[in-house]
């Protein structure tokens, strides 16, 4: 094992200092780790909703695990804001094959046993069901912090609330409809009222 491939671990616990929302003032800051834990949740309860209420197939455990890793390359590319990342093509294109090299220097980092265990969730390279549904969790994961932003008072999120919220139904998977209808609204209320 080289030195490098000491470091993958070190590397996905500085996660935490690359933040999100970089072009919008926040009053609750939030990080890519951060993040990623909420991605993971959601991701695991859309699965679940699609297995267990809705009766269609999906792995629970492998779509939290796709999700935890699904913004590990921006450990080394940062966050691009929205705006810039889908609003060119060509930056687009750009941006995918620079987390494409950072994907692959991550892997290069663990010793060459443990890449294949990695190399999927750091690549997406998985089947395109588990990839909506981790896709869906990260919008998810944006609309609610939208909302938590608005509860909080601060309009700067309203219009990314509404197109979080439209994406979120142009999806037309039911397991993200089922997520709004039972429990997004609890997101909206505060600590009292969850009582």
């Amino acid at each position: 094992m080289t030195a490098m491939a000491e470091h993958f671990f070190a590397y996905l616990a500085r996660m935490r200092y690359i933040s999100r929302w970089g072009l919008m003032r926040n009053t609750m800051p939030e990080n890519i780790q951060e993040h990623s834990h909420m991605v993971a949740v959601l991701a695991h309860a859309l699965a679940v909703i699609r297995r267990d209420v809705l009766g269609g197939k999906a792995d629970p455990d492998r779509a939290a695990a796709a999700a935890l890793f699904h913004d590990a390359p921006e450990i080394f590319t940062g966050d691009l804001p929205t705006p810039v990342k889908y609003g060119n093509p060509e930056i687009r294109a750009a941006y995918q094959a620079v987390e494409e090299v950072a994907a692959r220097k991550l892997l290069s980092m663990l010793p060459e046993e443990m890449r294949p265990a990695y190399a999927p969730w750091l690549t997406e390279e998985y089947d395109p069901a588990l990839r909506g549904l981790v896709k869906a969790a990260d919008k998810l994961a944006a609309h609610i912090k939208c909302l938590e932003e608005l509860k909080a008072g601060n309009e700067e999120f309203r219009l990314a609330a509404r197109q979080t919220g439209a994406e979120l139904e142009g999806y037309g998977l039911p397991e993200v409809g089922y997520f709004m209808e039972h429990f997004l609204t609890g997101f909206q209320l505060t600590l009292d009222e969850l009582r």
